[in-house]
């Protein structure tokens, strides 16, 4: 079965989208949603690609040759897309953050639940083979309990960026972690597994930022497993993309690629693992082509993937509570 994509938004980032489900034999881009219909006519010709132009989403959602909808929108729109998508039974990718708030987050988690659908949420570095390599170590008891995990997402997203005009706003990019920290938070999630409390802080950089919101954010956490969890998100900073990623178990240790276990008992100093890192903020360095082969075999074999809905639901709580945190200067106490 061929799988008929309708790809919503011209960004950046949807052009990970077009060439990795165009690359697809069991999939076909078959539609774009745009309001600017000239530049997502030249978006599909730049990739070779023959696909219809809808001007609206409700003109997109309402044609039954689509079978799943890429929301490469901006954020502050995807929740009511979401809903409504899963309202006609498509299948949905999203992209993060899923939403601005916890109503649009209930709003998506009603309907999706209410739908046969497959659903995938980008926290694309889940599909990096850095993290792929790390998440088996872990499965293998190489690391036992993780009792500390702290992941950094430092990457100064300025003016030089196409969607600094709308993400630099309280309205659309919400705050440091709703921009982009929110992968960090998931990425402790992932390897430390959940989090039950939050306490956090935020500030400013520069005098002179454009950011309507702070753009560095840190939050500590109390994980379920009885250990504790840190994530730093700065979004406007003076340094190259960095991805920090470490993790003290009771069996081993890991640091980025570095690994220290008892699996290895003669092991005197950290091994370095050759992989692909999580150490750029280049969107063509994200493994997109990955995360969709996860999807279609979810939508072939009606399986989960990776980071479906729901799963990524629980980073996006932890979202929502470090932002509450910071705002408020008190602790969050999430449901187990």
């Amino acid at each position: 079965m061929t799988v008929k994509f309708a790809i919503v938004g011209t960004g950046w980032v949807s052009g990970e989208y077009l060439k990795a489900i165009h690359a697809r034999s069991d999939s076909e881009v078959y539609g774009i949603v745009s309001q600017n219909t000239e530049r997502a006519k030249a978006r599909l010709a730049g990739f070779g690609i023959e696909a219809r132009v809808f001007s609206s989403y409700d003109e997109m959602i309402k044609d039954p040759n689509v079978d799943a909808v890429v929301l490469c929108s901006t954020p502050d729109i995807r929740a009511e897309q979401a809903a409504i998508a899963a309202k006609h039974g498509k299948h949905l990718v999203i992209e993060k953050p899923m939403t601005m708030n916890r109503q649009g987050l209930e709003l998506m988690a009603d309907a999706i639940s209410k739908a046969s659908i497959r659903t995938v949420v980008s926290f694309v570095l889940r599909w990096n083979p850095m993290f792929e390599s790390t998440k088996a170590l872990i499965n293998d008891d190489a690391l036992g309990r993780v009792y500390m995990a702290q992941v950094d997402y430092w990457h100064h997203i300025g003016p030089h960026y196409v969607q600094y005009s709308w993400s630099r706003t309280k309205e659309a990019g919400g705050s440091s972690i709703l921009s982009a920290g929110c992968h960090a938070v998931d990425a402790v999630r992932y390897f430390a597994g959940d989090i039950t409390e939050v306490t956090a802080y935020s500030c400013r950089t520069w005098a002179h930022s454009d950011y309507e919101f702070d753009p560095n954010t840190i939050a500590i956490f109390k994980l379920k497993n009885g250990g504790l969890g840190k994530v730093s998100s700065s979004i406007e900073c003076k340094t190259p993309y960095r991805f920090n990623v470490n993790l003290l178990g009771e069996k081993g240790a890991v640091m980025d690629n570095n690994l220290y276990t008892h699996k290895l008992p003669g092991q005197t100093d950290y091994a370095v693992i050759p992989t692909i890192l999580p150490d750029s903020g280049d969107v063509s360095h994200h493994p997109f082509a990955q995360e969709m082969a996860d999807f279609m075999n979810a939508i072939h074999t009606k399986t989960s993937t990776r980071c479906d809905f729901f799963d990524a639901y629980k980073s996006m709580e932890v979202s929502f509570a470090i932002d509450e945190s910071a705002r408020t200067g008190q602790k969050v106490v999430l449901s187990s």
